[in-house]
């Protein structure tokens, strides 16, 4: 883990070299930057502490671009105003759910039809690798509902949002974001042979990740090494700048990038991008190319970092480790990943997935070929499947023979698909390790389901050495430890497939088309105003370190609901906080016959412990609460948030958030995105209660902190200081109206 060095405070760039002291102001050469020359060109206006940003691309797939569209469509958008690709790499299987899937589809082309927008249908891109390939340019920014939107080492500024975000550029209004830091990773040295883009990755997740590094920063490479890197080499090590927690990230420009867009028939999009003549940096990261090992990412997070020798000389130790957080977590299922070490130390995986927007490109599919050449997959419980990232990809290594070679060692080659990624393609049998060339390896990313006993684990390394591991039958191998021959090909992009499959609508908008609506897909229920107090029953509360999106909806299965609001919010919590689903529809439920004009003796009583209850129903609104430590780790989809709203959830209550997304998830589904200091005890339990009486007054006025009275089951009461941090007008509108679509919605009246 040396290879990697972070340094807090500030650092200048001039002519290649570092320096602590500049003839220039730090904010002054902040502006230096390549990320703040690229984020001042797309701010739109006022000279506050925000940047206000226009994207020039937006991109979405098949389980995000429906409730976007809907959304949008709700809020008055007659067209898509920029480039909007909607890719169909989610839901592509179309396996579950009956016509579910495939309804998205057809609706995702009638809306392409419809607004403008570009169709890629299933299978023949995932969602990053199109982007990069079609939409990227030199000093561009993009905005994806997905969090590994990240282009920087094309030059592209990729940012990763919920939904709602989408819909604000769709109504041609702005990005929102307090100006960033800025942290300078420098590059110096040149990979050894073997070593892939994943181990850099893997280790600068472990070297940031647990203390909040580069939290909401953009990260801007540089350095002497950058030019010892390929492409495909530069874009694995960018994509995974989403598990640092960073808001961005941006790479200087230089002969290989041009050389990108040459191949990629589109050379106008290239120019050179570097920092001015003195760029100052809020904090440092050094990455020593040379010393970088293989790397392994043990379940249950991308930064559980090891080198491989380490992992297999501390085996028994780690693996140990890994069991007992299973244990506490998932008390139904069993876990012994023990049983997978021999007597001779060796490691035995149970399966190898090269696949998606990291492992999926070209390079690292042509070098790991390279290693099996002449070997075995084998004829035991391991096996080895790749996944092209795109169908140009895929006919490029079919034409050099790659693919040939593949299978000849028994890997199988599948369609552009992102399903190893979250759940729904290769899942593992129970009790399984497998080792994936992904992005992630959180709980259930792998499709099981611990609240049913099934349990598997992923670890995350990269594909030379899951080409390694599979050569040597399964036994995790690193590889820098084989000997083979890899002469680099030079990649061909042939877009003909695409140019006689995808649907090019962009500026050719045909309005009288009718949006295809099948039977799953539905809009968003009504939602309401903030009222003038706030009741809050706690329906979970968590105290996990972090939790994940995919805790707050998981992935996988429920992909085929994501169409369907109240369908979809049934699965809320439902792997960590099982009760929390009929908690609060039980509040939903009260609020509902509230709002109807009733008032539910069950209401009425509860009201009673903060005063007159009869005469609070006339204008307090109830809702559930939830409470984690640091929620909201991982996706960027916005149904963490809004499978919260539909529920009847009304605030979420925090030490921190986890990422910037989740919490904006938050506040555009009108969810109050509480905090707590960090030397205050948590103590309320499901089922308490919070009277936040003025919640709305507080709100429109800015407090920033808010005096809450709580009641516990047992009737013990008390005070509970909360903290709402400096939201931006918008926000407190959104806040104010309910929800995004609210917002819109009462400014059309």
């Amino acid at each position: 883990m040396n290879a990697v060095r972070c340094t807090k405070g500030g650092v200048f760039l001039h002519d290649g070299k570092l320096y602590k002291q500049a003839p220039v102001p730090a904010d002054e050469a902040r502006e230096q930057t390549i990320a703040y020359q690229i984020l001042s060109a797309h701010h739109q206006k006022g000279k506050d502490s925000l940047f206000h940003i226009r994207f020039d691309a937006l991109v979405s797939h098949d389980i995000t671009y429906v409730g976007i569209i809907q959304s949008a469509r709700a809020s008055g958008m007659k067209e898509f105003p920029v480039p909007y690709a909607l890719t169909n790499c989610h839901n592509s299987l179309c396996a579950v759910g009956g016509t579910i899937n495939e309804d998205d589809h057809v609706f995702g082309l009638s809306a392409a039809k419809k607004y403008g927008g570009i169709y890629v249908p299933a299978n023949q891109s995932v969602i990053h690798s199109y982007a990069r390939e079609e939409l990227s340019g030199c000093g561009k920014m993009i905005l994806g509902s997905d969090s590994h939107t990240r282009y920087g080492a094309l030059g592209t500024m990729g940012v990763g949002e919920g939904g709602p975000e989408l819909v604000k550029q769709l109504l041609k209004n702005t990005y929102d974001v307090p100006k960033p830091e800025v942290v300078l990773v420098y590059l110096d040295g040149k990979p050894r042979h073997g070593i892939g883009p994943h181990d850099v990755a893997i280790a600068l997740v472990g070297a940031t990740f647990k203390d909040g590094f580069v939290k909401n920063k953009v990260l801007e490479f540089a350095g002497p090494g950058v030019s010892e890197l390929p492409i495909d080499f530069r874009n694995g090590i960018d994509v995974m700048t989403t598990e640092t927690t960073c808001l961005s990230s941006i790479w200087v420009t230089d002969a290989e990038t041009e050389r990108f867009y040459q191949t990629h028939k589109r050379p106008q999009e290239y120019k050179e991008l570097k920092s001015g003549d003195w760029a100052y940096y809020d904090s440092l990261i050094e990455i020593d190319l040379d010393r970088m090992e293989s790397m392994i990412a043990l379940p249950f997070h991308p930064s559980n970092a090891y080198t491989i020798h380490e992992f297999l000389e501390r085996a028994d130790e780690l693996l140990a480790g890994v069991e007992q957080e299973a244990a506490e977590n998932f008390k139904k299922a069993k876990l012994n990943l023990r049983e997978k070490i021999a007597p001779d130390g060796s490691v035995q995986a149970d399966q190898g997935i090269i696949a998606g927007c990291s492992g999926g490109m070209y390079d690292s599919i042509s070098e790991a070929a390279a290693i099996l050449e002449g070997g075995s997959t084998g004829n035991g419980y391991f096996s080895l499947s790749v996944y092209p990232t795109s169908v140009p990809v895929s006919l490029a290594l079919t034409k050099d023979g790659t693919t040939a070679s593949l299978l000849s060692s028994g890997a199988v080659i599948k369609p552009s698909f992102c399903g190893p990624c979250f759940g729904a393609g290769d899942v593992p049998a129970n009790n399984a390790l497998s080792l994936r060339h992904t992005t992630r390896n959180f709980p259930n990313r792998e499709g099981a389901k611990p609240g049913e006993g099934q349990l598997a684990c992923v670890a995350l390394m990269d594909a030379r050495s899951i080409a390694a591991t599979a050569k040597n039958g399964g036994k995790i191998t690193a590889a820098t430890d084989v000997e083979y021959t890899y002469q680099p090909h030079p990649y061909v992009f042939d877009d003909s497939v695409y140019k006689k499959r995808v649907y090019y609508g962009f500026g050719h908008a045909i309005p009288e088309t009718e949006l295809i609506l099948g039977p799953n897909i539905t809009d968003w229920p009504e939602q309401h105003p903030l009222s003038e107090n706030l009741l809050l029953e706690m329906a979970a509360v968590l105290h996990d370190p972090v939790t994940t999106t995919d805790e707050l909806i998981p992935s996988g299965e429920t992909s085929s609901y994501r169409s369907n609001p109240l369908r979809l919010s049934e699965f809320a919590l439902s792997r960590r906080a099982p009760d929390y689903v009929p908690r609060s529809k039980a509040v939903r439920d009260l609020e509902t016959a509230r709002l109807r004009g009733e008032r539910p003796a069950l209401l009425l009583e509860k009201l009673n412990r903060f005063g007159k209850g009869a005469e609070l129903a006339e204008n307090t609104q109830f809702g559930s609460c939830l409470f984690a430590n640091k929620p909201g780790d991982g996706s960027a989809r916005e149904q963490a948030a809004s499978c919260q709203k539909v529920l009847g959830g009304l605030a979420n209550i925090c030490y921190e958030y986890a990422t910037k997304r989740y919490r904006s998830n938050c506040i555009n589904w009108g969810i109050l995105p509480f905090t707590i200091d960090p030397d205050v005890r948590f103590e309320l339990e499901p089922g308490d209660l919070l009277f936040l009486p003025g919640i709305r007054r507080a709100v429109q006025t800015g407090q920033q902190t808010v005096a809450a009275r709580y009641c516990k089951a047992d009737g013990a009461t008390g005070e509970l200081t909360l903290r709402l941090p400096p939201l931006t007008d918008e926000e407190t509108e959104i806040l104010l109206s309910g929800c995004l679509m609210n917002y819109y919605k009462f400014q059309s009246l």
